[in-house]
């Protein structure tokens, strides 16, 4: 009766832990943010701790635990996270805002506030106490994250000894919530770089990715306020820009006022505005060489994007997506943009979009709208419908040169979390065209601990046309005619991996025994235009160095004249099969020195090609980084001639504080025959209010100056 007795006891006492482990309680308290952890509410609060290994192995409880505890007391969540070290030592990459902590000693969280596990809010703070926010949004095949959003939070990081303490305050009007639905989604990730390790509040495998939202820990939010305390949030700049063109011997001075506003309409739907906005402190887009024959994709920075970017950028399928926000203002100045977006109830979200650009020289203005409705139909599908409009404007009328497009999404995922669906259909309506305007897709992904793999098929018709999209593949420059033909294809894609991991070996974490991809693409006509293969295997060492190898196999029925030396000698139509091999090793990523490098050779279409390339990254922590990166491909095609492309990044960043920098990139890229410098002194001198002054030089290749300009921005954020 005894045994029964304590049992019975220690049954009741788990429930209550358990139920404590998912109440994130409202408490009438404030916290001084310096991660002392004094205040005497710290010690009522229930810790959640017995965090898991992630990496760099995923079994049993983590040997360094961590505890964390939360309440709010609505207007802040609080959070406090202490863990527990084997030193007093800490290691930080960086100083700097948004640079992600995988390289620091610090934690991270995700907040999946809606609790739909579509979207949710990351913040992170290493142990220098850097701030590092944004977003984690769903893809197709997964999830993935972005540090461009940004809010105003308060972070500090104490090293107590042994322990790393870290105390922060999110103000809940930051967050897009709903009182009716009060359960949040949320995770724990502590990374110690020292000893290269991730573990983790609620357990993951690592053949998920880190921040997959469907592993997060469910807790209920006590007493959530219906309405937020602030409503606005207006923040004002103004960019002075100076621009030499040395070749056209011509000067321009501009200066320019933008206003962003923000207004949160519900705790979980908000307006966003901007008016004449200025993108100019946005980072320059890394340069790449481009070997194919189809546009680079480069992801969305821009702030006003940001919000709920998610509604927005997985509305097609790899390699079809028919809205890129970066096609707005790429030609044009946007004079104003409006959005919408967020939760009109629990399992329903809209996105609501209108921007308009300016009219420039030769380039008339434009108006470009979305509007897209995504609805939680159960547990296991989620269906999405959008409608897409680029029209050109006259004044305040609309002209008939218009582009629209409109489908249906339908997602699905499984209880077991293996299985992920994907089914998309989308036509597109421009002036003047008409038939094969319609765009299919549907794919399927498996994944388990060790094996995953993929299929999927999608038809694009060759007037599914996306002025606002990204489809580079339907469209076909032809360079003996110069001319640019769009041609619809069909693509089958599969794929699958193996891979074997050796807790219990002192030498070797895993191995890739085999990771083999196909992507074969048929023309209008049913005929087989390309198939490309790509098979890889890579050892893992138990510091997580690698070495692996690549191998790449193309067979091309070649419809179109392609230049890839850009000497003016084009490939003529032809069938061409061609092959190459990469080798490589990548050092740890937790020492002060990190390398990188590989070597390839094979051939390419009628020709030979070698290449190879090296990464090599030194942190005087945490002062300085600096960043090497070069590679150089060397292709000879016989009769039509021989280049060596080069491109070299480097980047220097000296950190002064946590709230001033410098970086300065220098790109050389003789594939486009550039030479870039660009330096930015950023000065965080009050919360997400910045000061800017940004030097760009351009040279061609031969170092000759071709234009060269000095941009200076100020801005400040008010919080209403």
């Amino acid at each position: 009766m005894k045994n029964i007795f304590l049992i019975a006891l220690c049954f009741l006492s788990a429930l209550h832990t358990l139920a404590q482990t998912k109440t994130i309680q409202f408490k009438k308290a404030i916290i001084t943010v310096d991660g002392q952890l004094d205040e005497p509410i710290w010690k009522e609060l229930p810790e959640h701790s017995g965090f898991y290994n992630y990496m760099p192995i995923d079994e049993g409880l983590a040997e360094n635990q961590t505890s964390v505890q939360l309440f709010h007391n609505g207007e802040y969540l609080y959070v406090s996270l202490i863990y527990n070290d084997t030193t007093s030592r800490t290691q930080v990459s960086s100083l700097k805002r948004d640079v992600p902590i995988g390289l620091s000693d610090g934690f991270a969280m995700v907040l999946d506030t809606q609790n739909q596990q579509q979207n949710a809010y990351y913040f992170s703070v290493n142990s220098y106490s850097t701030q590092i926010d944004g977003i984690v949004e769903r893809i197709n095949e997964g999830y993935d994250f972005s540090t461009s959003w940004n809010t105003i939070w308060k972070a500090k990081a104490f090293m107590n000894g042994k322990q790393k303490q870290y105390e922060i305050a999110i103000p809940l009007k930051a967050l897009n919530f709903d009182a009716n639905n009060a359960v949040f989604g949320v995770q724990f990730y502590v990374r110690d770089i020292k000893n290269n390790s991730w573990t983790i509040l609620k357990n993951v495998k690592r053949n998920y990715r880190l921040f997959d939202l469907r592993f997060t820990e469910k807790m209920t939010v006590e007493a959530l306020p219906n309405t937020s305390n602030s409503r606005f949030t207006v923040t004002p700049s103004i960019t002075a820009n100076y621009q030499n063109d040395v070749v056209e011997d011509d000067t321009e001075t501009t200066v320019k006022p933008s206003l962003d506003v923000q207004y949160n309409v519900t705790s979980s739907l908000r307006l966003d505005a901007t008016i004449n906005p200025d993108f100019s402190q946005i980072d320059i887009d890394q340069q790449v060489t481009n070997l194919t024959r189809f546009s680079v994709f480069f992801p969305e920075r821009r702030n006003f994007f940001l919000e709920n970017s998610d509604l927005f950028s997985n509305l097609g399928a790899d390699g079809v997506n028919p809205f890129y926000s970066r096609r707005i203002g790429a030609n044009s100045d946007i004079q104003f943009g409006l959005k919408l977006s967020g939760n009109v109830s629990p399992k329903t979200r809209i996105g609501i979009l209108n921007v308009q650009t300016d009219k420039e020289n030769e380039i008339a203005s434009e108006n470009f709208g979305a509007l897209v409705t995504e609805q939680q139909l159960s547990k296991n599908f989620t269906a999405t419908g959008f409608f897409i409009n680029r029209q050109q404007t006259d004044k305040f009328e609309f002209t008939n040169d218009y582009n629209r497009v409109t489908g249906v999404n339908v997602n699905y995922k499984s209880d077991n979390n293996k299985w992920l669906g994907l089914a998309n259909f989308g036509k597109s309506f421009t002036d003047g065209i008409s038939k094969d305007n319609n765009f299919y897709n549907a794919g399927i992904w498996f994944n388990k601990r060790g094996l995953e793999w993929n299929a999927s098929i999608k038809n694009v018709g060759k007037n599914y046309i996306t002025d606002v999209g990204f489809t580079p593949r339907l469209y076909n420059y032809d360079a003996i005619n110069d001319v640019v033909v769009r041609e619809g294809y069909t693509q089958t894609t599969a794929g699958i991996e193996y891979q074997k991991f050796y807790e219990k070996s002192k030498t070797i974490n895993s191995v890739r025994y085999l990771n083999y991809s196909n992507d074969t693409y048929l023309d209008e006509h049913g005929k087989l235009n390309q198939s490309s293969h790509f098979l890889n295997s890579a050892i893992f060492f138990k510091n997580l160095s690698a070495l692996y190898y690549v191998f790449r196999y193309e067979y091309v029925d070649l419809k179109y004249g392609f230049d890839p030396l850009g000497n003016g000698n084009s490939l003529i139509p032809d069938k061409y099969r061609f092959g190459i091999l990469r080798i490589g090793y990548n050092s740890a990523n937790n020492q002060k020195f990190r390398y990188r490098f590989n070597m390839s050779a094979g051939n390419y279409y009628s020709g030979k090609r070698v290449a190879g390339g090296t990464y090599l990254n030194y942190q005087l922590l945490p002062f300085a980084n600096l960043e090497l990166r070069y590679d150089i491909n060397k292709i000879d095609l016989n009769l039509l001639g021989k280049e060596t492309f080069h491109l070299a990044r480097f980047t220097g960043q000296v950190f002064f504080s946590n709230r001033l920098n410098w970086t300065t990139y220098v790109q050389y890229n003789t594939q486009r025959d550039n030479f870039n410098i660009n330096s930015r002194l950023q000065w965080e001198y009050k919360p997400l209010s910045y000061i800017y002054m940004v030097v760009s030089d351009n040279y061609n290749k031969d170092i000759a100056r071709t234009n060269w300009g000095v941009a200076f921005k100020m801005n400040y954020r008010f919080d209403f």
